[in-house]
């Protein structure tokens, strides 16, 4: 279902006293919002790609978001699987777009990279927000955000509240999976570990998958959406040492050492541990 900017049939050309398709979607600020600081034609594919993950990961949030909520509930889990398996789709848009901007050579970045200033990908809240969400928590990473009291508020309220994966591991001891009481009321903005009996847990669920079925499909949304998401900052990784090799990231990072540390480090760590004990 999508909306076309073009109407074969003539029709409805005087909008003068209806919504358009711009108004809809309030394309001249949408369109407007690319202004490049150089002369460099390059840049304009930098700020696009990156005005598209931003929007991106705003759909993902809202998914997310969504999907939290339902596994807070004992309703039907049917709704929240389908917005996990949206997120993974969203993820799909994400890699993709890193192919494209593996279009930029070393040359073309450093023509207008010196513009950037200290502003670097490493300072997307939205992409933090993302993170705490599916339960990497780490305060730190708010500094990067203290010239906006509002986004230090807003993630700091995040971090201090149950991740997607705990709500899945609240769900399991409802369902009455024997969690360890002391796992359940660990402080959500601490880094997740793994635990013995969540991973026991979801042996369980996936020894028997028919009795527990719903519960089965749950980890299988969760570990496509992670696999995207390992899949997303694997492709980020690749196209960064593409174009700019080891050098310094712009916000003072270490570039794709950086990158490279947050690779393979798991969401749901018993998801991904049960499979050598299946």
């Amino acid at each position: 279902m999508s909306m076309s900017p073009v109407d074969p049939s003539g029709a409805h050309t005087d909008f003068s006293k209806a919504m358009s398709y711009g108004d809809y979607l309030d394309l001249d600020t949408l369109l407007a919002a690319q202004k490049p600081l150089s002369d460099s034609h390059d840049e304009m594919l930098f700020i696009v790609m990156h005005q598209t993950a931003e929007l991106w990961m705003k759909l993902a949030i809202h998914e997310l978001l969504a999907a939290r909520r339902l596994l807070q509930g004992d309703g039907d889990l049917r709704p929240a699987f389908k917005m996990l398996a949206r997120v993974s789709r969203i993820q799909t848009q994400l890699i993709a777009q890193w192919d494209v901007l593996s279009t930029m050579t070393p040359a073309d970045y450093l023509s207008f990279r010196d513009k950037l200033g200290h502003s670097s990908g490493f300072q997307s809240y939205q992409y933090r927000t993302l993170e705490y969400l599916l339960g990497s928590k780490d305060p730190a990473m708010i500094r990067p955000h203290s010239h906006r009291p509002d986004l230090v508020d807003q993630l700091t309220t995040l971090l201090g509240e149950p991740s997607l994966y705990d709500c899945c591991i609240a769900l399991l001891a409802r369902r009455g999976f024997a969690i360890d009481p002391s796992h359940l009321a660990r402080d959500p903005a601490s880094p997740y570990q793994a635990n013995d009996s969540v991973k026991a847990a979801w042996i369980t669920v996936y020894r028997d998958p028919t009795t527990h079925w719903d519960l089965y499909e749950l980890a299988e949304e969760l570990v496509d959406v992670e696999d995207s998401f390992q899949l997303w900052r694997f492709r980020h990784v690749t196209t960064v040492q593409r174009i700019i090799g080891f050098k310094t990231g712009t916000g003072g990072t270490a570039g794709v050492g950086y990158l490279k540390r947050a690779v393979g480090r798991p969401f749901f760590p018993e998801l991904w541990d049960l499979r050598t004990d299946l």
